[in-house]
């Protein structure tokens, strides 16, 4: 699809791509590269060179990005003595290796426009400054550190460090957004840069959808250029798919959509893409004058405001704004009157006619449609044998030989290393007759706490309870009503994971999984017995996920005349025959409950249509004028955060 999301881009009046460098796909295993198809980093600066466009590559190798562990590999974690993002030995060899390395593969592709190639900028650290006080006076020398290593790699193109007021030079400290008119650079030899201009948010599940409206979009990026800005990048243009277990949050949906002007499928967004699109011709037109000199700008009446481009040999550009959050303004510019709705700059390219007013929509509005087709083996049909799909049970608790024994609970990640989503914690408790508050058959309450980010509880192979928690929460506590009986019970807990922390000081230290108490409480007297320091036995993911299931091959795969519906832990599959033609393809998931789906093999992401999002904060409209956040907008409120 690259190439055809990059001619979009063009097509949309874009002059510059700008990516990530994800170092968990690049080094999943500590010096073992993958540069090879969906990651092949080189082939991509070369495709969007060969469209004629620049890159803005930004390296990191924190990157955020909603993108699981902020885009560090798992294996970071587990060196000796390390501390992220800080004045630390081991994390700043580990960072500078990686960031040579990328480095070094574009030099030798000739690809830094030093060079004659693509890259005119190269991004180190990611909006560091937003969190750099939680780590002391170690955050200073750690950012000096972060530039004279950049620096030391020898691009011959600026490096930049957004959302980094103290960047030391030459680094050029650029900012992430909404809006940034009213940023400035740490000094005036550096250019107003824009990384990050939100065109939308992203979706969390158990959230509702964000959409932010493109006429707010285009005042922020007039705004942007009528008071001095010179580069302007919109996060995203196009978002994607978080395919795998990509995506990070917790639970950030598998969908990226980010309400982008190109759509998750590559298709283009109406009237947002248009309308960006005509909004760059339009400040283009200018560029003669916004590139020989410095605004002037004048007041026209309580936030109403021009800026004036003039140069000597004669172009002149104006912006006429009205910042207003719902009045609009007639004003008078150079001798002419010029109507300026609220919340809108007019662009005047040559200080006289109105190519563009940002309020001002031209571009239809599209909506693409799915067309719906069933599978011929529809899950309705009742008769298993015709319906085409076949399943595999996977077993509660303890199944696969390399499970291990320790005293207490342990922290999931530390367990796992995020080898899966799952991890199992089990245990066996005798029960005694003559226990006061365990009369045979009665019913007790099973206490977890859980760091997150989701949880299933089975009592003698039974599910007796199920919690999760949420973007803004990811912890679980569940009080679980259980029925024990004399003599031996087990007690399976699952836990499982929905991407990790990618965001914040010290991230890596969150945690996940059933760190406890883990608790029985009797109901007649009020007993409580502790069960979190007894001998736990721990087993890191499923079986069907060790028995390779997802590859669709295997032998234990068993269909039979009725599909078992309503399991809480079951692998199903079935095929299909692909629509013809070279339009996007979706799989619709409703009516299925929390998973993970793959496709020849290929894990298209996790889907979870079983958490729907509030009933409140969705409005049927949204007013463009005033300034916008990422609660101000939001629809498919009551509905799942993502279907398809």
């Amino acid at each position: 699809m690259w190439p055809d999301l990059i001619q979009k881009s063009k097509d949309g009046g874009l002059d510059v791509i700008e990516t990530y460098v994800f170092w968990n796909l690049h080094e999943p295993v500590r010096r073992q590269y993958d540069f090879k198809g969906r990651n092949d980093l080189v082939k991509f600066v070369k495709t969007v060179a060969e469209a004629g466009l620049y890159v803005h590559l930004r390296i990191g190798p924190y990157v955020c990005a909603e993108w699981n562990y902020g885009g560090f590999p798992l294996w970071l974690h587990f060196i000796p003595g390390i501390q992220f993002r800080t004045d630390n030995g081991p994390f700043k060899e580990e960072m500078q290796i990686f960031t040579a390395k990328i480095v070094d593969m574009m030099k030798k592709e000739n690809l830094y426009a030093s060079q004659g190639g693509p890259i005119i900028l190269s991004q180190i650290e990611n909006e560091y400054g937003n969190i750099d006080s939680a780590y002391g006076s170690a955050a200073k020398s750690y950012i000096q550190w972060a530039a004279s290593m950049a620096t030391s790699l020898d691009t011959g193109v600026p490096w930049v460090m957004c959302q980094q007021a103290d960047a030391p030079d030459p680094m050029i400290n650029t900012c992430n957004g909404f809006y940034c008119d009213q940023f400035t650079p740490n000094s005036v030899k550096k250019p107003k840069m824009w990384t990050e201009n939100w065109t939308g948010w992203f979706l969390s599940f158990g959230g509702a959808a964000p959409y932010r409206p493109v006429e707010d979009i285009a005042f922020a990026v007039a705004r942007f250029f009528q008071l001095g800005g010179t580069f302007q990048n919109y996060y995203m243009y196009h978002g994607g798919t978080n395919f795998g277990r990509t995506t990070g949050g917790p639970f950030i949906a598998t969908s990226y959509d980010y309400d982008a002007p190109i759509d998750e499928y590559g298709l283009l967004r109406q009237p947002k893409w248009g309308h960006l699109k005509d909004l760059h011709k339009a400040i283009k037109l200018c560029e003669a004058a916004l590139i020989a000199t410095d605004p002037t700008i004048t007041s026209l009446g309580t936030n109403l405001e021009a800026s004036v481009y003039k140069t000597g040999t004669g172009s002149c550009a104006a912006f006429l704004a009205n910042v207003r959050t719902n009045s609009d303004a007639t004003v008078n510019f150079s001798g002419n009157s010029y109507h300026l709705p609220a919340w809108s700059v007019s662009i005047l390219p040559d200080c006289k006619n109105v190519a563009l007013n940002t309020a001002q929509i031209n571009s239809m509005a599209v909506m693409p449609r799915f067309m719906q087709q069933s599978l011929k083996n529809d899950i309705d049909s009742s008769d298993g044998f015709q319906s085409g799909w076949s399943w595999v049970d996977e077993p509660v608790g303890i199944s696969k030989n390399n499970a291990f024994t320790k005293l207490g609970l342990l922290e999931q990640i530390n367990v796992t290393a995020d080898k899966s989503d799952y991890l199992w914690y089990s245990l066996s408790t005798e029960i005694q007759g003559d226990e006061p508050f365990l009369e045979d058959g009665s019913q007790t309450v099973l206490h977890v706490e859980s760091l997150g980010h989701a949880l299933h509880a089975f009592i003698n192979g039974k599910l007796a309870g199920s919690g999760t928690g949420n973007s803004g929460n990811a912890k679980v506590t569940e009080d679980i009503p259980v029925t024990l009986i004399h003599g031996k019970n087990t007690i399976d807990l699952l836990s499982l994971t929905v991407g990790l922390q990618n965001y914040g000081a010290f991230y890596d230290k969150q945690g996940a999984g059933i760190t406890g108490p883990v608790k029985l409480k009797g109901l007649a007297n009020g007993t409580t017995v502790d069960l979190s320091s007894q001998q736990w036995t721990y087993q890191v993911g499923l079986q069907g996920e060790e028995l390779g299931l997802p590859s669709g091959s295997s032998s234990k795969w068993v269909s039979g005349s009725t599909l078992p519906k309503k399991q809480p832990l079951i692998w199903y599959k079935t095929t299909f025959d692909a629509p013809a033609g070279n339009d996007p393809v979706a799989l619709h998931f409703i009516g299925m409950g929390k998973g993970e789906a793959w496709v020849n093999g290929q894990s298209i992401g996790r889907y979870w249509p079983a958490y729907v999002s509030s009933n409140s904060g969705c409005t049927s409209s949204c007013d463009y004028r005033g300034p916008y956040n990422s609660n101000k907008c939001l629809k498919n409120c009551g509905k799942p955060s993502q279907q398809l």
